[in-house]
């Protein structure tokens, strides 16, 4: 039996200001010491594992390697024990009566030069125990060595200037650390507040946590294993678990890299798209992981904005962590993980994409819409992006959809540029006057049937050194048509008589009119003149504005009005005009508001309603 009397120790007068800041100023979640303390304990576990190894003899080996937590609420305490290594009397002074190994003189330094606490002090410092005084009157720490010879001890602190160390009977393999509740923390003395603070940080610790006497941790760290020891079940279970959803993911990535940066992560595609129109933007849903235990569940940089629909896990060995676990330093390691990951997703949709059509339509059907606001958005993976839309075309049937490769594949010899034209639907842009042109001349169009599509493919800009040029733009080099419109065209001084008559009649409302070669059973077409604004850009622009309570801002459309000299109708107007000009008038503004509604740009139809009426009117009077 040991005679040894209590010791008492002060800390050094810079140990006192490292504590008070641990208190203070360091942590801004209180909660965080339960995963401070549960992860120190896992640590102790893993090195007495280790010590098994190698030494013959081991201090109460029947003890099973687990973390038992125990709370109080009557008493106000709360009791985390571990079997783990132990400590000596010696290891107690230097783990938990000196603040950090690497010298609190050096930490308080740190502080000073950086002006503060910030990023810059990550991973130099182990000061995680201390938390436990945010929340403590008092904690008692009893210990025993894992060395069969070894004595047991007690070490007691309140927080303040001193802690003692006295020999403690009766103590088995392991630590003990009993927390006394300040009366304002006394909620980390209840069960339920415990079990959501491990469920949140800790459980996937290696070691079983059990909460007074029930396991907490019963969902293991998949994503550390190597692919062919996890079954497809497990995969779709631990999704369930991460996304908190009952339904099933589209797929998953499992990614190791050892090198340059030790990563593991496990990311999954939703099997529903996120993102529920009117309810806001979505966080990322992929917790970041340091050895298993929980960083940051939503952080911020760790992805590109557009990949915000995942959902997983990434666990980095590498990462540094700020004395407190609660932030990132190193902003340009975070980038580098991004990096990898993103590039590598990228890919993995694109092996999808080669190998399986029909799993890769159901993801974009999904998530498509990510995916193009990552092409609209992030220049760095934009050309690995680009692989990925899938739009309909008009040599594709309905419902398949083709990538911009199967468009090039296709392509006519000479052909230069990728066509692409913006409308409501499908239906709406066969119907309409802008495949003409590219049907006589065998000429695939791409169809835009989402407001994003003409910005994305016009912030795209080109593909595999095609140009990609909306169908609607006044200027486009169409080579001859395969085969040749019928019928007669007016003459070239009639014509130029007509379209005098059509610009003068409608004024300021288009830029242009003139004859073409591109419409062949239409009469007429508007062709944008601003190609910094499509049709679909005007609606997306004033639907952001309506969306900010902003005043909807009028923008007009800049237009050219084409006209098709072969048409009968543009024949009957060329010989009315100078009949009955007052009629001629009414169908020349008509025709333009057709030619709006076909490309989109009509915003107010009542006044075409009003002119209709008036034409039947003249009509039923002749």
């Amino acid at each position: 039996m040991s005679t040894q009397a209590p010791e008492k120790h002060a800390f050094q007068a810079e140990v006192k200001q490292v504590l008070d800041i641990v208190v203070n100023s360091l942590y801004t979640d209180k909660e965080i010491f339960v995963r401070e303390l549960i992860s120190n304990a896992s640590d102790a576990l893993e090195k007495l594992r280790h010590t098994q190894l190698t030494e013959k003899e081991i201090a109460d080996d029947n003890l099973p390697l687990e973390i038992n937590v125990t709370t109080d609420d009557t008493a106000g305490t709360l009791t985390i024990q571990d079997f783990g290594i132990g400590m000596t009397r010696d290891e107690l002074v230097e783990n938990l009566g000196t603040i950090a190994h690497s010298g609190s003189k050096a930490f308080l330094s740190a502080i000073k030069e950086q002006g503060g606490m910030n990023d810059n002090l990550i991973g130099q410092f182990g000061v995680g125990f201390y938390s436990v005084f945010m929340v403590a009157d008092s904690v008692e720490v009893f210990t025993h060595t894992w060395h069969p010879g070894g004595e047991g001890f007690k070490w007691a602190c309140d927080g303040s200037g001193e802690y003692v160390i006295e020999p403690s009977e009766g103590q088995r393999r392991g630590t003990k650390i009993v927390i006394k509740l300040k009366e304002e923390h006394k909620e980390f003395a209840q069960e339920s507040r415990i079990k959501g603070i491990i469920e949140r940080y800790s459980s996937f610790v290696e070691f079983p946590v059990n909460l007074n006497g029930t396991r907490v941790n019963t969902t293991q760290a998949i994503w550390l294993k190597p692919k062919n020891e996890v079954t497809e079940e497990e995969y779709k279970d631990f999704y369930k678990f991460v996304a908190k959803s009952a339904d099933e993911p589209l797929d998953w990535l499992h990614f190791s890299a050892d090198a340059p940066l030790a990563i593991n992560a496990l990311l999954y595609l939703p099997g529903h798209n996120p993102e529920i129109p009117g309810f806001g933007r979505i966080e990322c849903g992929v917790a970041l992981h340091c050895r298993k235990v929980l960083i940051d569940p939503e952080p911020k940089k760790l992805f590109p904005e557009w990949l915000r629909f995942l959902k997983g896990v990434v666990d980095s060995a590498d990462l540094p962590l700020n004395i407190s676990r609660e932030s990132m330093q190193d902003s340009a390691l975070v980038a580098k993980i991004s990096q990898v990951l993103t590039k590598r997703l990228i890919k993995h949709l694109a092996d999808i994409a080669k190998k399986d059509e029909e799993k890769y339509g159901k993801i974009w059907k999904t998530l498509g819409g990510f995916l193009k606001e990552g092409v609209a958005s992030d220049f760095a993976h934009r050309e690995g992006l680009a692989n990925l839309l899938r739009y309909e075309s008009s040599m594709t049937e309905a419902g398949k959809t083709t990538g911009l490769q199967g468009y090039i594949d296709r392509m006519k010899d000479g052909q230069k540029d990728i066509y692409f034209i913006s409308g409501p639907n499908r239906k709406a842009i066969e119907s309409g006057p802008y495949l003409e042109a590219f049907k006589a001349r065998g000429l695939e169009v791409i169809f835009c049937c989402e407001p994003i599509d003409d910005f994305v493919l016009n912030n795209l800009g080109q593909y595999h050194e095609k140009q990609l040029v909306s169908a609607d733009q006044d200027d486009l080099e169409l080579p001859e048509p395969d085969t040749q419109a019928e019928g007669e065209p007016l003459d070239e001084e009639t014509t130029k008589g007509l379209c005098e008559f059509l610009k003068t009649t409608l004024g300021d409302k288009v830029k242009e009119v003139s004859a073409g070669k591109r419409l062949v059973g239409s009469p007429v077409v508007a062709l944008n003149a601003d190609k910094m604004m499509t049709p679909h850009m005007r609606r997306m622009m004033a639907a952001m504005s309506a969306q900010s309570g902003q005043e909807p801002q009028e923008m007009p459309a800049v237009v050219n009005l084409q006209i098709n000299p072969r048409h009968g109708l543009i024949k009957n107007l060329a010989a009315m005009k100078d009949v009955n000009a007052d009629v001629a008038g009414l169908v020349a503004e008509q025709l333009l508001d057709n030619a709006l509604l076909a490309a989109g740009l009509l915003d107010e139809p009542r006044g075409m309603v009003n002119r209709l009426n008036d034409l039947l009117e003249k009509v039923t009077k002749a």
